[in-house]
């Protein structure tokens, strides 16, 4: 409406029209009125050039926070990173999320200590589980980590596993908790999302390309350990790599992931025998 009350003032000045002092204030007024409008419907940024996830959708992914890590000269510093619960009292994330002052990944929890918060899309929000890391497992032949929380969340079904190999196209989705750029970065307070394409296909690693909703569509600090998942497996999401690596975000170049379904064994051996749920539902 405003627009074109707007189109109708401007045409009566081109036409010559003399019109009163208080019309043209009012075209002054209307123009500053069109481009809030417009500055107010611009896209929000997400992951980098990602979405947010609308409240309650994909309760799977965590937050990892992680406070007092050691340091090599003796130090402390905090850090984050991203995840999904695949089982009740499991958390699947990038294995680099628990390194020690020497920069090497460990079966243990470095920092002082590790929450994990689970189904809160909204930080500051009070949905969810926010839990401690009292373990970790370190995956033998890629960068992986499992990380077993201290309580048994049944109300948030978690991530399936992928037992196949993916294939090059296939679009995946992530979600994350990570920033929206490469410089000074900061963990979001609010779950992301975006999609990205499958370009190569290795032997503990898959090659990501930003798909949608932008070309440059990518992972950032912090969103270490997000799962990569399909949503079209007739079970319900499945998990098929989690962010490992990359190149400084946004970017349009190849991202490298943890490849899952080829550590499917080590995962169900480290979390032990087949967990029947009161839903029927089974794990891992």
């Amino acid at each position: 409406m405003c627009t074109v009350v707007l189109a109708g003032l401007r045409k009566l000045d081109k036409l010559g029209f003399n019109r009163p002092m208080w019309t043209r204030r009012l075209t002054a007024v209307l123009g500053l009125a069109v481009l809030a409008l417009v500055a107010h419907a611009a896209p929000a940024n997400a992951i980098a050039n990602g979405e947010e996830v609308p409240i309650g959708q994909y309760r799977f992914s965590v937050k990892l926070t992680m406070t007092g890590i050691p340091t090599a000269d003796g130090g402390r510093r905090n850090s984050a990173c991203s995840g999904s619960l695949i089982a009740p009292q499991w958390v699947l994330t990038a294995g680099h999320c628990f390194r020690d002052a020497n920069g090497v990944r460990v079966d243990r929890p470095v920092a002082d200590l590790t929450t994990a918060t689970v189904g809160r899309t909204d930080l500051g929000g009070t949905g969810g589980h926010v839990v401690t890391v009292v373990a970790v497992r370190q995956s033998p032949t890629n960068d992986v980590a499992l990380a077993r929380i201290d309580k048994w969340i049944a109300d948030i079904r978690p991530l399936r596993l992928s037992h196949t190999a993916p294939e090059v196209g296939d679009v995946l989705r992530l979600t994350g908790y990570g920033s929206i750029t490469s410089q000074n970065p900061t963990p979001s307070t609010r779950l992301r999302t975006g999609q990205l394409q499958l370009t190569t296909v290795n032997a503990a690693t898959l090659g990501m390309t930003g798909y949608a909703p932008q070309r440059n569509t990518t992972p950032c600090p912090y969103d270490s350990g997000g799962p990569f998942f399909s949503e079209r497996h007739p079970g319900g999401p499945t998990v098929v790599a989690v962010v490992s690596s990359g190149p400084s975000c946004p970017h349009v170049l190849d991202e490298t992931t943890a490849r899952i379904d080829v550590i499917v064994p080590w995962i169900k051996d480290v979390i032990g025998p087949r967990v029947l749920t009161s839903s029927g539902q089974t794990f891992p």
